[in-house]
């Protein structure tokens, strides 16, 4: 007779397994079968460590020591207080708070032609073809926190924009966090019609010295010709777990550009994944992450040039400062089909301090044989001879270091095409550095 062997659950597993038994009862059959496919796949597969290849750096078994409770809606002037991030950007700003969002903090009014908004709770309510798009975009493999998020989101935004509608205004979903320690999961969906053009920010944020828990998933359906800008900002309060995924369909010509900006949360990844199905399309994904004291942060990537013709780039930029750590995994794959890619990848990190870390894994996986593809990665210290330059004309060190600093991180920022966007990274940057001084 052959026993069973069952895994030792973690009281993270074992807390996420019970809150997996009342799933959200919002969403139609199909929307509902996927919650539950989902929870079922959380509950074979438990929290990814060390030995799953993707989370090998991140050991969210070991770093998730509990399972929050789902955050309760939270209080309309304690959210307006923590909603601080990109205010002065002229963007429309949209807020959501523990995963919800609120109508009252929210600009809902004369929406631009072609632009439409809905919570997603509205939304899957209402059905539609709009909805029917929602979890249409997997990564292919099992992925814990965009499992946990598909079966346990309520609401978030649904965004979209009609074929050949191009909107001026960058749209705005402000994350934020407030209340005792808990977990929020908000779903979010862009949808871009054929020629359509938006500019997309999205930023976290939460109180200090809480340990609260985000998992944030957003999928963006570009449509041909379109145009889309993507700026984000995680600013989390020091003590917090971060959870996001990306998820890009592309069409045919499409411009896509996609900036990340994080220095907040105790432990934090992203994962992106990004599918070209539409030849000659030109996608942009760049990062800077400024880290310190004990902080860890993820960047995982994984690009999918499945047609001919298309244009990818990634350029990060990590500054690890005490003893943190930073992540970053990025593969771009080339399919048979995807002849005449050009793909090109990079990892930057700079350490500032002696106990800092920098993981960096970039891969390519080619299967077409008419392509122009690279990936390099470098890590180390500030360069003494331009540190020594400016310490020779009366700039204080810590000043020098800033500046040089504000330099590096400031070749990924400047591929933000927005002015007030790209002004208020800059800000962000020069924050910490005036912080960390």
């Amino acid at each position: 007779m052959n026993a069973e062997i069952r895994p030792m659950r973690t009281p993270a597993e074992q807390g996420l397994s019970g809150e997996l038994k009342n799933l959200p009862l919002t969403g139609d059959a199909r929307v509902r079968a996927l919650r539950e496919a989902a929870a079922q796949a959380f509950n074979d597969n438990g929290l990814p460590h060390r030995r799953v290849e993707e989370w090998k750096y991140t050991d969210l078994r070991t770093l998730m020591r509990e399972a929050l409770p789902i955050s309760s809606p939270a209080q309309s002037a304690q959210v307006e207080a923590h909603a601080r991030l990109l205010i002065d950007t002229g963007a429309r700003r949209l807020v959501v708070a523990n995963g919800a969002l609120v109508p009252e903090l929210s600009d809902l009014a004369d929406l631009e032609p072609g632009l439409s908004i809905a919570p997603l709770g509205t939304a899957l309510a209402a059905g539609g073809d709009l909805v029917a798009r929602l979890g249409t975009l997997e990564p292919g493999r099992y992925d814990a926190a965009l499992a946990l998020n598909t079966a346990l989101a309520a609401d978030g935004v649904v965004i979209a924009v009609a074929a050949g509608a191009v909107i001026e205004r960058p749209v705005h979903v402000a994350h934020v966090f407030s209340g005792k320690a808990a977990a929020s999961f908000a779903r979010n969906l862009v949808v871009l019609g054929e020629g359509a053009g938006l500019t997309y920010a999205e930023s976290f944020e939460g109180p200090e010295g809480v340990a609260y828990q985000v998992n944030s998933a957003t999928e963006f359906v570009v449509a041909d010709e379109a145009s889309l800008d993507v700026v984000r900002m995680q600013e989390d309060g020091a003590s917090a777990l971060h959870l996001s995924t990306l998820l890009f369909e592309v069409g045919k010509g499409v411009k896509l550009n996609a900036f990340g900006f994080a220095s907040g949360a105790a432990v934090a990844r992203t994962s992106l994944y990004a599918r070209l199905d539409g030849a000659d399309s030109a996608v942009a994904f760049n990062g800077a992450i400024l880290l310190k004291d004990r902080q860890h942060a993820d960047s995982t990537l994984f690009v999918d040039h499945r047609t001919t013709g298309c244009e990818s780039r990634e350029l990060f930029k990590h500054v690890l400062d005490d003893s943190s750590r930073g992540v970053f995994q990025g593969k771009i794959v080339v399919r048979q089909p995807a002849q005449k890619t050009d793909g090109r990848m990079m990892s930057r990190a700079l350490l500032l301090g002696d106990d800092a870390e920098m993981d960096n894994k970039p891969e390519l996986e080619i299967f077409a044989d008419d392509v122009a593809c690279g990936h390099g990665a470098t890590c180390g210290a500030i360069d003494d001879d331009l540190l020594f330059y400016l310490r020779a004309r009366g700039i204080p060190l810590k000043e020098a270091q800033s500046l040089l600093v504000q330099a590096f991180v400031g070749e990924a920022i400047e591929t933000v095409a927005n002015d007030e966007l790209r002004d208020a990274l800059v800000a962000r940057a020069e924050a910490w550095l005036k912080a960390r001084a």
